[in-house]
């Protein structure tokens, strides 16, 4: 199997009229690419830069912006490539690399937001004891659980998958997301199982975990002054907004998975452009203007040096 895991080369079929617009493609996801490299660079770096944003949160935010640049640079060049070309065709080496870093960010970002989550409930539950209960190490495991955990879940994934024979050598997509297992000769009971699996570890309990936080902050919010209130909504509200977006992405991936052939050819092409987009380009926005530290930042950068002097 090694042989053919190696040699195939797939057809990506999700393109639409690509001989006609592919400069248009390639203009558009480019400017896409570098708006999502200047936004996600520049929270990371006003974090990294500014001491008081080395708080747990601040943290967290930059590694989502860090998921999302290295998520965005392994998958655009490719689709570049794609728009630019007669033929867009993927080997199955490749398509597999480019499942599992879909997957192993996608869900980082979901552990990640669930880690805010546990962060904020510390926070404003628990306020006189977040100091040792959020400290370096506590991070540290966090984010290491974030990355880790999604890379060993589809690790197996993938090596399930280069044990079975592939019968379709056409994608209706434009990259490798879970409509690879259409290609396979016949259903695994065992890939199944291991994707239930990841689904309750990476998606079900993370999401039970920020219902039951949220739950707490709300119950004590609601009984608090309104200063508290205030506070709990300006690192909340981003939260929660990138959140639902995530998980709707989420959703939106399973089901064009499932439902492909129910719709368009053009309205799959723009509901999958929106995974690979809205994301990595609407997380740093959100918490870029609803943030306040950071928006504060980001508006010094920007003032004219005429102001700076005044």
């Amino acid at each position: 199997m090694d042989a053919e895991f190696n040699g195939t080369y797939i057809t990506l079929g999700g393109y639409v009229d690509v001989d006609k617009y592919g400069y248009v493609y390639f203009a558009i996801l480019l400017t896409i690419y570098i708006l999502i490299l200047c936004t996600n660079c520049t929270i990371m770096c006003l974090i990294c830069i500014h001491r008081n944003l080395h708080e747990p949160m601040y943290i967290f935010i930059a590694a989502l912006s860090l998921n999302s640049v290295l998520f965005s640079t392994v998958l655009y060049p490719k689709l570049f490539i794609d728009v630019l070309s007669q033929k867009q065709i993927i080997p199955y080496s490749t398509c597999m690399f480019q499942f599992l870093v879909f997957y192993v960010f996608g869900s980082s970002d979901i552990l990640l937001l669930s880690a805010m989550s546990y962060d904020r409930y510390v926070s404003i539950c628990k306020p006189l004891h977040y100091p040792t209960i959020m400290g370096t190490r506590k991070v540290i495991v966090l984010l290491t659980v974030a990355w880790l955990l999604p890379f060993c879940q589809f690790s197996v994934s993938i090596v399930i998958m280069a044990n079975h024979k592939l019968c379709h050598l056409t994608l209706e997509g434009f990259f490798c997301n879970n409509s690879v297992y259409k290609l396979h000769c016949m259903t695994s009971p065992i890939l199944n199982v291991w994707g239930l699996v990841s689904l309750v570890n990476l998606c079900l309990i993370p999401f039970l975990f920020i219902i039951f936080t949220y739950v707490k902050i709300f119950i004590i919010t609601y009984h608090s002054c309104l200063d508290v209130r205030k506070k709990a909504a300006e690192t909340c509200i981003p939260h929660l907004m990138v959140l639902f977006s995530s998980y709707c992405l989420g959703f939106f991936d399973i089901i064009m998975a499932r439902k492909e052939s129910d719709f368009p050819k053009i309205v799959r092409l723009v509901m999958t452009l929106q995974i690979v987009v809205y994301n990595p380009l609407f997380n740093p926005i959100v918490y870029g203007v609803k943030m306040k530290e950071i928006k504060n930042y980001i508006k010094r950068l920007f003032s004219c040096p005429e102001n700076k002097i005044i």
